[in-house]
């Protein structure tokens, strides 16, 4: 990947409410960006209200970042992903 990021199709920066972006982007910030680098994250959500959306694209990202880390990687990493994601 390269490191794409986007959210129903549009880049992450432009996902509105701007004031819940943050949310979004907190498994990024709690990871770091060094092991998002490579990764290409595209999330489809619909139906609800905004912030039950921004909620379930924080999770999604989550839970994809440690499949992939135990699918394609190793256990020992995402066995620490998990750990820093869960406290």
């Amino acid at each position: 990947g390269k490191g794409v990021f986007r959210v129903n199709g549009s880049p992450v920066e432009l996902l509105e409410p701007a004031t819940l972006r943050v949310k979004v982007m907190e498994p990024v910030l709690l990871l770091g960006l060094q092991r998002f680098q490579n990764l290409d994250i595209r999330v489809r959500v619909r139906g609800s209200g905004y912030v039950a959306q921004i909620y379930a694209i924080r999770q999604a990202i989550a839970k994809g970042v440690v499949a992939f880390y135990q699918k394609f990687v190793n256990e020992t990493e995402k066995r620490q992903i998990k750990e820093t994601l869960l406290s």
